[in-house]
């Protein structure tokens, strides 16, 4: 076994809640802009003072129309400046919010609404009221049902003007730092969702030592700022949003990664939150882009020089030549990579999954430097995050401040500190199962390097053991593979068959133009891409390349191209589009006995 513990670095302040670390802000920034607005293009400030107004007179609303402290209230939002400001009014009138996907089934809000124990519901548009609308009846506790398209904040607003200054500060005042400060549900991953119960210190101390230990990528004081587009129902993105107000960084919300990138040009962040398939993404783009150009040779040179150029840097010497040829490509390739995401964003923090070297060291060389960390909903996202400068490129980095994280015989990592939840929300036997003598078992496999840095091998639960005994980490194969621009999502399967063999879906963003700058048809349909020689043959190559990395008993040996997607409207992905591997295999069932009967020795196609 082996333990490594970070020791605080901010005294725990025990009376503490979420509402003293906006407070605080405002007495130390008033004026200094906290969020910014998307308005004719650019973009309007809002600062601190303004944005405490808001949560003032929304929370004053919330009381007037009944809210008490202890409530529990849904929200179905897409990632928004609306989103926290609903958070904190919430916090402010010592009620407890329940996130809830936009992308949830009505089954899936009757579970969390009804699970909870919520009295009152906040959607964002018709389609998310529709999804409620339709299981109300069967929610008898919820006594409120208010649309952010139909201006119910506002309404909300103008109604609470005669709820006084002192009732608002009586109540935010009312949780201590071991109450609940919001109930959370699973995804989903790996079976049913259960409430996590995530209390005020989780948020409070983590975010006043995650501000010291990551000061050069979230200091307000030196201008940070960044554009949130991931979910703020999930953990990552919703941490992160507490630690931004805590730190004075200024936040825009871009939630349609279509229009990313010119939101990035215009808002101009110093630090990104994404998941490794967004700069996977950005890599390929940026790739198949520069190949209907006819530079693809150009881009891919230009690749390897920045890997290697970022390798040498990263060991302390850097040869002439390879410096000359990097200052060379970053005029002619990554200068402009830069300027189309906006020319300032120096950090990026990245989870959920493992980036991959390469990607890297790639964004490295172009002065970004991506930031892995590591942690779940029950750790309150980071238990781990790399440091600026110190940290290797391919591990999560060292425990954060406050957290004790150790390694098991078997290699399973179990965490300890002041991130960890409460509790699972009225189920004492999964709150049970879930630790060992305090310590919380992530389920994830993991190895320390000598300085502490965590690197992340596996998961416990998704280890396949072939039949013929050979235990085989997914990941391992399946993160390469997915690094190709034509692959979307892949599977890794064989849990008890004589070989290893996996389920792929293809890109649906990035193969036509693949198609077109490999002289095939670009407006080929999923299904007839998914049976096309040459993106069947890319396929293949991709599965050589991760290969290598691996024991020939390890190896994927026979491959499946399926005609669709998985997404989240399909239930195979979760909203950080980590994949559902107990329902891919569940429904694809099918598919996967073809594989292990007659299927060809090679890949293969099939709908």
């Amino acid at each position: 076994m082996e333990q490594f513990d970070a020791p605080a670095v901010v005294a725990a302040d025990p009376n503490a809640n979420t509402t003293d670390l906006l407070v605080e802000r405002v007495k130390l920034t008033p004026t200094a802009p906290l969020f910014a607005l998307p308005v004719n293009g650019g973009w309007q400030d809002v600062s601190g003072e303004e944005f405490l107004r808001q949560v003032v007179a929304l929370a004053k609303g919330l009381v007037a129309a009944g809210i008490q402290p202890g409530d529990k209230i849904g929200l179905m939002c897409k990632t928004s400046y609306e989103w926290t400001l609903i958070d904190f009014a919430t916090w402010f009138t010592g009620a407890i919010l329940v996130p809830i996907y936009e992308t949830s089934s009505p089954s899936q809000v009757q579970w969390n609404m009804e699970d909870s124990g919520a009295v009152a519901v906040i959607v964002e548009t018709a389609d998310n009221f529709a999804r409620f609308d339709e299981v109300h009846a069967d929610l008898p506790l919820v006594r409120n049902v208010w649309q952010i398209a139909l201006g119910d904040l506002g309404k909300l607003a103008a109604s609470g003007t005669d709820v006084t200054d002192a009732e608002i500060e009586r109540r935010r005042s009312l949780a201590v730092g071991s109450d609940i400060a919001t109930l959370i549900y699973t995804s989903g991953s790996t079976g049913k969702p259960k409430g996590c119960v995530i209390t005020h210190a989780n948020f409070v101390e983590l975010s006043r030592n995650s501000a010291v230990a990551l000061h050069e990528v979230v200091d307000g004081k030196n201008g940070a700022s960044t554009l949130l587009f991931i979910t703020l129902a999930h953990i990552f993105a919703r941490f992160i949003s507490v630690l931004n107000v805590h730190a004075g960084v200024k936040t825009g919300h871009q939630p349609d990664t279509k229009q990313l990138l010119p939101s990035l040009g215009s808002f101009k962040p110093t630090y990104l939150l994404a998941v490794p398939r967004v700069f996977e993404k950005v890599y390929n783009s940026a790739e198949q882009k520069a190949e209907a150009g006819g530079k693809g040779k150009i881009f891919r040179a230009a690749a390897d020089v920045a890997v290697e150029y970022s390798k040498a840097k990263q060991a302390g010497k850097v040869p002439f030549a390879l410096r000359a040829k990097y200052l060379a490509f970053d005029k002619l390739v990554f200068n402009k990579l830069r300027t189309a995401m906006g020319g300032n964003v120096r950090h990026a923090v990245s989870g959920s999954a493992p980036l991959g070297s390469r990607l890297g060291h790639f964004f490295h060389s172009l002065g970004i430097e991506i930031l892995e960390g590591y942690g779940l909903t029950e750790t309150t996202a980071p238990a781990t995050v790399g440091r600026p400068g110190k940290t290797p490129i391919g591990t999560v980095g060292p425990p954060l401040p406050g957290v004790s994280i150790r390694t098991l015989d078997d290699g399973e990592i179990e965490v300890k500190g002041l991130n960890v939840f409460k509790e699972y929300w009225k189920n004492p036997e999964a709150t049970a199962e879930a630790f060992n003598d305090g310590w919380f078992r992530t389920g994830d496999l993991g190895a320390f390097d000598a300085d502490g840095n965590l690197t992340i091998t596996g998961r416990k639960k998704e280890i396949i053991v072939t039949a013929a005994g050979k235990n085989v980490a997914p990941a391992a194969l399946e993160d390469p593979i997915r690094s190709n621009p034509v692959v979307g999502q892949v599977v890794v399967i064989g849990d008890q068959r004589p070989f290893i063999s996996a389920l792929i879906t293809l890109d649906s963003e990035m193969i036509g133009t693949w198609l077109g700058n490999n002289g095939e048809d670009s407006g080929l349909s999923l299904v007839n891409a998914s049976k096309n020689p040459a993106v069947l043959a890319e396929i293949q190559r991709a599965i050589d390349f991760a290969n290598t990395r691996v024991s020939r008993a390890e190896s994927i040996r026979k491959f499946v191209v399926l005609a669709t997607e998985f997404t989240e409207a399909s239930g195979h992905l979760t909203p950080k589009l980590s994949i559902k591997r107990h329902v891919i295999l569940k429904d694809f069932a099918g598919d996967i006995e073809g594989i292990y009967a007659d299927a060809p020795t090679q890949g293969m196609s099939l709908k």
